[in-house]
């Protein structure tokens, strides 16, 4: 039960981003400078992690190679990701980004057939068509069809889901090396970097002359939204796997349209509904099938 109550509180928390982005944009703000604010106020919470759970003998024999891989996975899963996530929150709901985004489960099976030819049992392939039937129905609606925003919006989501997939699918044996806890951290370290590095290049606005509301949007984010919920989940999944997290996470996008309903007025049509309903069982088709892939 405590397992269930971790997962089910950071999936809501994680759930709540994508509202408070949306909210935060009103104040004008642009995506890069709030993605750094949310990074920087991040950073320092990642930095105590690996003084409390690592020790000297563990991080020295982490080799240079897996260092090296370390840093990528994390500006691929946390940079690249949040970066375009961020972009496509300009443009679509925040319930049609969670929705989008959730599919990245479905892109885990698929990069995985590529690249390690893990094959895709049944049950995996009526997951694939469930969730990408329930994308089709949703993009039926003729409003999104014929919103370029939309469309590219859409796009930069689906490029988000896709960076952390793959993410997902590189860093299975370092946090089997490390701990989800400890690489999780030193993964936010580096993408932390990445954004503040971007953010230097492009000088998309003065940093230090926001006003307070975007500041308290900016640290809500960071803290409510990215530090607590990923300690959150990854204590649930050490507690109950996670395979049984991941469909406890299934509340994510009907937490996020029903709050996007609530708090910025986006509407709920009939379209949306049977597509969420077709994508989120999909997704949790391909999280209860353990035996969904098998190597070949």
């Amino acid at each position: 039960m405590k397992g269930v109550f971790l997962i089910l509180v950071g999936a809501i928390c994680f759930s709540v981003k994508a509202i408070v982005i949306k909210m935060a944009y009103q104040t004008q703000i642009d995506p890069l400078t709030l993605l750094t604010l949310r990074m920087g106020f991040s950073l320092p919470f990642f930095m105590v992690v690996p003084f409390v759970f690592a020790t000297k003998s563990q991080t020295q024999s982490i080799p240079k190679s897996d260092w090296i891989k370390l840093i990528a996975l994390g500006i691929l899963g946390y940079y690249v990701a949040s970066i375009f996530d961020f972009w496509g929150l300009k443009y679509i709901t925040a319930g049609l980004e969670r929705l989008i985004l959730f599919v990245y489960p479905t892109l885990v099976v698929i990069i995985s057939y590529f690249i390690y030819k893990t094959k895709i049992g049944s049950t995996a392939v009526w997951a694939l068509v469930s969730t990408y039937f329930g994308i089709l129905i949703i993009f039926s609606d003729i409003n999104l069809t014929q919103n370029i925003d939309i469309q590219k919006g859409s796009f930069f989501i689906f490029v988000s889901a896709f960076a952390y997939a793959a993410y997902l699918v590189g860093s299975g044996s370092l946090i089997t090396k490390m701990g989800s806890i400890l690489f999780n951290s030193y993964a936010m370290i580096a993408s932390c970097i990445a954004v503040m590095v971007h953010f230097a290049i492009a000088q998309p606005s003065n940093i230090f002359q926001l006003d307070i509301q975007t500041y308290s949007f900016a640290l809500f984010i960071a803290i409510f939204c990215t530090v607590i919920p990923t300690f959150l989940v990854a204590e649930g999944m050490r507690l109950i796997g996670a395979g049984k997290a991941s469909i406890i996470a299934s509340i994510g996008p009907c937490a996020t349209i029903f709050l996007g309903y609530i708090f910025l007025n986006e509407a709920i049509t009939w379209i949306e509904i049977l597509g969420t309903v077709f994508v989120l069982g999909g997704v949790v088709m391909i999280s209860v099938n353990k035996t969904a892939t098998k190597k070949t």
